[in-house]
């Protein structure tokens, strides 16, 4: 049984609130240890810490700092193993799944070692008589991140390196449903040569999340995770003054054209829905095939892939995808199935009955595909979150492109075609903020930038890329001119470059 605490000021330490939660091995039920709840005092005393470190690691150059981020890439992969396997088991992805989940969050790293280009402010002279104006960016101060169970490298990853490379020291919250990762990471980080206190790990549930909202020393919050808390958390931090951006739920649509190769389109839905038990904000969740003949195609190549689907522990490194997070959460997305057959959706694979031998205690769920859903029921509006595929079809183009256009949320989409003018007329026209012409999961390469449109994300700049630093920092302009000895009189009027 393993003990989790917190990690402060470079090391890990117990919690004192005398609150925990159980961490759960979701492949066969069993309980892996506990993990801290942070007090609110706890969170303060961690806000303390690295608002005491933060200013010296401001004041290193760039390139110093991201030598700690080269550092820690190369320790990063000396363990690769094993965190792959320590996230599995918490979480409950396959191992391989969580390798990518590791790999996607050390890009966007590899991409911070670009800190000082990133960094960079802008230069005029002569902007008006003797007079030269630039600009430079400079951190924030402590900044803080609260991720999601789903990516627990990844995501903490995707904040903590933009964050760190510009100077700032970061207090992250991870999910209480695995922690371990997180706090390994953070290990990693101080071996690398990161300064005490620069980043700190605290776990928590609502209290820790309020303390971190609310205190005056956090100047800004990341958030990933569902819509509801998204909202709430974007209003809390705002209305304290704080930056925030906080990414919500998902309804990802993949549009099926008549001419698209019909064999990688089920190949594609296959994956991207189904992969690590659909507990992804850019899973895809609803299949709109255009037109009679290509939705029947698809749902008759797709009904025995999904039968096919092999559900297994996270350790069997050949099965497509593992059990879910909690029970909880299995018995959540079985209730949308059921709802789904009350609505009147055809339910043409039903995975709610699946067990797996040897592992009867586990969270598993085996692959359900629902045809003939309509945009009035609910397991069309709500993000689901499990292995569960809806077929919604769609009598024309335009029937299609109004269905992610209209949905609530607008994470991300794709189109499955051949032909270059519907694809292009699609990415320009549809209303969501990640857009895949013939890719399911459109996930942007780490040096452009993630986030989506409408109830899928709040605040102005994404994750990842450009926007994170911009988002880690803070521009200050300067306008000067040293005196020629000419003495020009007082003026009342405001200065101009006339």
């Amino acid at each position: 049984m393993v003990e989790i605490g917190h990690f402060v000021g470079g090391k890990r330490v117990a919690g004192t609130s005398g609150r925990t939660a159980q961490v759960l091995q979701p492949m066969d039920g069993s309980v892996r240890g506990t993990v801290a709840l942070a007090s609110a005092g706890e969170v303060r005393q961690v806000v303390e810490n690295a608002k005491a470190a933060q200013p010296a690691w401001a004041a290193t150059n760039p390139q110093r700092r991201v030598r700690v981020l080269i550092k820690f890439l190369d320790l990063v992969h000396r363990e690769y193993d094993e965190l792959a396997e320590l996230l599995a088991r918490e979480h409950g992805k396959t191992i391989p799944d969580a390798k990518g989940d590791i790999q996607r969050g050390l890009e966007v790293v590899e991409v911070c070692i670009g800190a000082p280009h990133l960094m960079k402010g802008e230069y005029t002279e002569g902007a008006g008589p003797g007079i030269d104006v630039y600009s430079m960016r400079q951190p924030l101060g402590v900044v803080a991140g609260i991720t999601p169970f789903n990516f627990p490298a990844m995501i903490p990853l995707w904040k903590i390196a933009p964050a760190i490379a510009a100077g700032n020291a970061f207090v992250l919250k991870p999910s209480e449903r695995d922690p371990s990762v997180p706090m390994r990471l953070a290990e990693l980080f101080v071996e690398a040569g990161l300064p005490e206190g620069i980043l700190n790990v605290v776990n928590g549930d609502k209290e820790a999340v309020d303390a971190l909202l609310d205190d005056p020393d956090i100047k800004a919050v990341g958030f990933v995770g569902s819509t509801p808390i998204a909202q709430y958390i974007y209003g809390r931090a705002t209305a304290n003054g704080k930056r925030a951006q906080c990414f919500g739920g998902a309804k990802n649509h993949m549009i099926i054209m008549p001419d698209a190769d019909m064999d990688q389109a089920v190949d594609a839905l296959i994956g991207a829905g189904y992969g690590s038990a659909g507990e992804r904000c850019m899973a895809v969740s609803v299949a709109v095939p255009v037109g009679q003949e290509t939705a029947d195609r698809l749902v008759e190549k797709l009904v025995p892939r999904v039968e096919s689907l092999k559900v297994g522990p996270s350790t069997d490194a050949a099965a497509d995808y593992g059990p879910l997070v909690t029970r909880e959460a299995l018995e959540r997305v079985k209730g949308y199935v059921d709802l789904g057959v009350k609505e009147g959706a055809k339910l043409l694979v039903d995975g709610r009955g699946f067990k797996m031998q040897g592992y009867e205690d586990g969270f598993y769920m085996g692959g359900c595909l629902f045809d003939e859903v309509t945009p009035d029921m609910r397991i069309y509006k709500e993000e689901i979150f499990g292995p569960v595929l809806s077929v919604v079809r769609a009598k024309t183009y335009e029937d299609a492109l109004r269905l992610p256009d209209e949905h609530e949320y607008g994470n991300g989409v794709a189109i499955f075609t051949r032909d270059g003018d519907a694809a292009r007329d699609f990415a320009a026209r549809v209303n969501v903020g990640m857009v895949g012409v013939n890719v399911p999961i459109p996930v942007p390469i780490a040096y452009y930038t993630f986030g989506g449109w409408k109830a899928s994300a709040f605040g102005d700049l994404n994750q990842h890329g450009p926007d994170a630093f911009r988002f880690y920092t803070k521009t200050k302009t300067v306008t000067s001119r040293w005196p020629s000895g000419v003495k020009e009189g007082a003026e009342f009027v405001l200065p101009t470059m006339n």
